[in-house]
């Protein structure tokens, strides 16, 4: 089994974000919580609360997004 790139996700206080997401994409976050509970032993999350720790994971790992940050920052 290969390993996921998300861990256990923390209780932190949301924010409240809308958005409509495609249904391949909303069947994929199902499949994915499921894979992570199986992985980590926990019950299934809500598929929505996978998505900031994704996004998270997606721009902690985005290699041009420090340099582009700190471009913007320097103007």
């Amino acid at each position: 089994m290969s390993k996921l790139k998300l861990g256990p996700l923390a209780d932190d206080k949301p924010v409240k974000v809308s958005l409509e997401l495609p249904a391949a994409l909303h069947r994929d976050l199902v499949a994915y919580a499921e894979a992570l509970a199986r992985e980590t032993g926990q019950p299934a999350a809500d598929p929505v609360r996978l998505i900031a720790p994704m996004l998270e994971r997606f721009i902690a790992t985005d290699r041009g997004f420090p340099k582009t940050r700190r471009a913007a920052n320097t103007k």
